[in-house]
């Protein structure tokens, strides 16, 4: 005998609803699968990263700090 997997026991327990239930939960799935980032991968536009933090190097000496890392890692 073939142990059930958890779709199957979804669809069997889908079966036994009422028609208004059954509405019901595809309503509730189309508004789940309708929520940004639910199931989608998204891919990323490095464009959007522009600028980000534009404020964290503004009295910062580029080659200062490449020097301070550097010595860091001595």
């Amino acid at each position: 005998m073939r142990k059930c997997t958890t779709l199957e026991k979804i669809e069997k327990d889908i079966e036994k609803l009422a028609p208004e239930e059954k509405l019901k939960l595809v309503e509730w799935l189309a508004h789940r699968l309708k929520k940004p980032g639910e199931g989608v991968k998204k891919e990323y536009d490095l464009r959007e990263l522009y600028g980000l933090g534009k404020g964290l190097w503004v009295h910062e000496d580029a080659q200062e700090y490449i020097d301070r890392l550097r010595e860091d890692r001595t």
